[in-house]
């Protein structure tokens, strides 16, 4: 594209002419994007002072879901003490150069890659060597290992790979037509499973891989605040190990952090923005935040940005686990927390530690009172945590406590906990 240039001998003074200059230019630039993609611009040449034309530096990539940024991993640390009967890390990745932001209450999406022990074992049961060509869920071509380990799911199993398999299954035709029967056989298994338990099964690799899941990126809650780490994202992840039909499993995000990710080798990654969950706006506004094992992540973040703006609104921490000993994750910086004043409350309930378990919805209806007259003082709430029991057992929790210091009725209570949620009082980030 011409983009006109005024030459020294124009009639004008250089204030003049620089203005008149960036005037051409930007109207060239503005033209050219109308009708373009957003890669447009960055090959536009400019005109240098001695009106030359020459490239333009490219813009900065933009990194998102479909476009992760390969970040550095920096640090992980364990978290949970010796003995612990969970396995729990505090991990760093580096962003910067990324130009990515967050605010507290977002997750990092993280694209993990598989176990390669579990590649090679899905290799020689298939009988493939794993140079064999099969399409990537983009249809670029790549060996076969390759796309086992970082491009497919080889946990979840498909629909169309259960009905193809089927006919070399000894009884999961049956299943197919019984959803609950099916989850219950699906609980626990993965494609080596049913390659085994279906030996004449060995499609041709391309149609295998075509009945695979596209692998999906893992979404952790960031336990860090921008304010304070503004190059780095900090999470918090429980890895996933159990024995199951013979076999130990290994979540296929947590373990690939905690044991194969290297600090040398960058890992994708994106931001995913979590508008739902958010600090309110005024910092005097006090909080209550009730989170259980890696569920005090997000809880982390708010009280690292609470401190760092100077909010005046007091904040109230629920926090849950198996065993004070091992698992009190953040004991350190939650007590120096309370100590400068910028926790105001901490409430612990370590299931394990007596003979009858103690959850958090338990210390929550031990301070019903208190905590209602936080809430009728403007509280906001805010939950962490498994959403099938943890979540649900809290909010059962505030029901009672609402009508029983409110002198509500059922229905009453209700009310007043959906008004709640309706004027953003009561966020929750479950999984």
């Amino acid at each position: 594209m011409y983009v006109p240039y005024l030459p020294e001998t124009a009639p004008f003074t250089p204030e003049q002419r620089a203005w008149l200059n960036n005037f051409f230019r930007e109207l060239a630039l503005s033209a050219l994007r109308v009708g373009s993609d957003d890669q447009a611009t960055d090959t536009l040449p400019f005109l240098s002072g001695d009106g030359q034309a020459t490239p333009a530096p490219p813009a900065p990539p933009r990194y998102d879901r479909k476009h992760p940024f390969p970040a550095h991993l920096l640090q992980r640390r364990r978290l949970t003490g010796e003995g612990s009967s969970k396995d729990i890390r505090h991990v760093i990745f580096s962003l910067e150069g990324s130009g990515l932001s967050y605010e507290v209450g977002d997750a990092l999406g993280v694209y993990p890659e598989n176990d390669p022990e579990l590649v090679e074992a899905l290799l020689a049961t298939l009988g493939y060597s794993g140079d064999e060509p099969v399409p990537g869920p983009d249809g670029t071509e790549l060996p076969i290992r390759e796309a086992l380990l970082r491009h497919y799911e080889l946990g979840t199993l498909s629909r169309p790979l259960l009905e193809a398999a089927a006919p070399a299954h000894e009884w999961l035709p049956k299943l197919l037509d019984d959803r609950e029967a099916l989850q219950r056989y699906l609980a626990g298994r993965d494609l080596l499973d049913l390659l085994r338990e279906a030996p004449t099964f060995r499609p041709d690799p391309a149609l295998l891989v075509g009945l695979l899941r596209p692998l999906a990126p893992r979404l952790y809650s960031i336990s860090s605040s921008p304010r304070v780490h503004p190059e780095a994202v900090h999470l918090t992840v429980g890895v996933v190990r159990y024995k199951a039909h013979g076999r130990l499993r290994k979540g296929v995000c947590s373990t690939f952090l905690a044991e194969r990710a290297a600090l040398e080798h960058p890992v994708p990654v994106f931001v995913h923005t979590n508008p739902g969950f958010r600090l309110p706006a005024d910092p005097d506004t006090p909080i209550i935040m009730i989170g259980a094992g890696t569920g005090i992540a997000p809880f982390r973040a708010f009280l690292e940005d609470r401190e760092a703006t100077g909010a005046r609104g007091p904040n109230w921490l629920f926090f849950g686990e198996r065993n004070r000993a091992t698992d009190f994750l953040y004991q350190e910086e939650l007590e120096g927390w309370l100590q400068r004043g910028v926790l105001t409350r901490l409430d612990t309930a370590f299931s394990r530690d007596q003979a009858q378990k103690c959850y958090v919805q338990h210390r929550m209806l031990e301070q019903a009172r208190t905590l209602y007259a936080w809430l009728e003082k403007g509280a906001c709430v805010y939950v962490c945590g498994d959403a099938t029991h943890m979540a649900r057992d809290v909010e059962a929790a505030l029901l009672t406590i609402i009508q029983q210091e409110g002198g509500r009725s059922e229905e009453d209570a209700r009310a007043y906990l959906a008004n709640l949620k309706k004027t953003r009082r009561y966020q929750r980030d479950v999984y």
